[in-house]
């Protein structure tokens, strides 16, 4: 950090540091699936409560808010979300989780455990800065659903409409590095399932049916052409069969095959193109196939693109380089992640501003070595992946002074340097 910007409020970093790293390994090793995270959300409230803020549980279901109105200024609502994934831990961390079949694999106790220490740092040096916070601990939001159950519990009526939204996902970055992209910065997504529809029969005399598992398996590869021929090279999408299930027995020719698909965008023509195309090649393979019955196409989840506004990326990430410094705040490009966070930003009457922005948990040098050796890809487990470790520190420090000095950007007097 550089002492001369050096915000008062994160002097008290170092003395709350272990506490810190104690929760995140205490919540790594209790994850919870999306709407089921109550022993998170218990402790959350409580340690937020202590800290001097008004808190509402069950907000959105399993959500918490926690509020600390301090005077006359903007209002700044900081999220971070708190669902873990249907994933089996494979790190061998002391601390790994002890849930057979569930894992934070995608940082949110990382996210959550920043949040509350940057909540910590601004409620002890409330006398520095005017306005008012809005902590947002988000459930649900690998399902695509946590905020707008939110917001549909009258997230705005209660709580007021911020004057800015601000977040951060950890990712496989070099630990202690921030990286913003301002514009459509996550994808959406869309994720259907689809049910393709034959006729069964013995595999001996595959004759007298309509094999699903063919069709399944022809739709799949031709699936593979939307990217590559209907999509311009400087536009992005992405198209990718997650799960494909038919058949109970070698020996039979099921009746029906299941395929579950994630298509990713950045623009609404993008993503007119890429359904429809989409929707027209499991149709034609079906008539292809000599199928009787036309394919049941049905949304599982949907997320929006994630738009960040120019101007709130300038002004957040100028706050955060001046601490950490400015050689450490990177733009990553689009990502083609998805994430709901925009949701807060968007779905008020009037549209607030968003920065939400990435920072970095993987070790420095191991990074540095897999990009050297060209193997960035294979070496560093990424978001989702059984092995994804992010360090402790200074993945904690760097969040925890992210969030608050992005506050700070925000709220009255909060640009005050020591």
């Amino acid at each position: 950090m550089t002492a001369e910007a050096t915000p008062s409020a994160l002097r008290g970093l170092d003395a709350i540091k272990d506490d810190l790293a104690g929760l995140y390994r205490d919540l790594h090793a209790h994850p919870e699936l999306s709407f089921e995270e109550h022993r998170t959300a218990a402790e959350l409230a409580r340690r937020a409560a202590s800290y001097g803020y008004e808190v509402t549980t069950g907000v959105g279901r399993t959500g918490v808010v926690a509020v600390l109105d301090n005077g006359a200024g903007p209002t700044v609502l900081l999220r971070a979300d708190m669902d873990a994934l249907p994933v089996t831990e494979r790190t061998g961390l002391p601390y790994a989780s002890g849930t057979d079949g569930v894992m934070h694999a995608c940082g949110h106790d990382m996210h959550v455990t920043c949040l509350l220490g940057a909540l910590r740092l601004l409620a002890d040096a409330r006398a520095d800065w005017s306005g008012r916070i809005v902590a947002v601990f988000q459930p649900a939001e690998e399902a695509g659903q946590g905020a707008r159950e939110m917001v549909d519990d009258r997230f705005y009526e209660r709580f007021g409409t911020p004057d800015v939204v601000l977040g951060q996902h950890v990712a496989p970055l070099p630990a202690g590095v921030i990286g913003a992209h301002a514009g459509p910065a996550f994808a959406a997504t869309d994720a259907w399932r689809v049910r393709l529809f034959g006729k069964g029969g013995h595999a001996s005399r595959p004759e007298t049916s309509t094999d699903p598992v063919v069709m399944a398996a022809a739709t799949v590869m031709r699936l593979q052409t939307v990217v590559s021929r209907e999509i311009a090279g400087g536009e992005t999408a992405v198209v990718t069969v997650g799960s494909m299930r038919a058949g109970t027995k070698h020996n039979i020719i099921p009746d029906e095959a299941e395929l579950q698909l994630n298509i990713r965008t950045y623009t609404p023509e993008v993503r007119a193109r890429v359904l429809a195309a989409v929707e027209r090649i499991v149709k034609g393979e079906a008539v292809a196939a000599g199928a009787e019955k036309e394919p049941e196409i049905t949304a599982i989840d949907t997320f929006p693109v994630v738009t960040n506004d120019a101007d709130a990326v300038g002004r957040t990430m100028a706050a955060i380089g001046a601490v950490i410094g400015q050689e450490r705040v990177i733009d990553p490009g689009q990502v083609t992640g998805s994430e709901d966070v925009g949701v807060f930003a968007t779905a008020a009457e009037r549209e607030v501003p968003l920065c939400y922005w990435l920072f970095g948990g993987a070790d420095p040098a191991e990074v540095a070595a897999a990009q050297r050796a060209g193997t960035f890809e294979r070496d560093i487990p990424s978001n989702h992946s059984p092995f994804f470790a992010p360090l402790v520190e200074p993945t904690i420090s760097t969040g925890v002074t992210a969030l608050t000095a992005g506050a700070l950007a925000w709220l009255d007097g909060g640009r005050t340097s020591e």
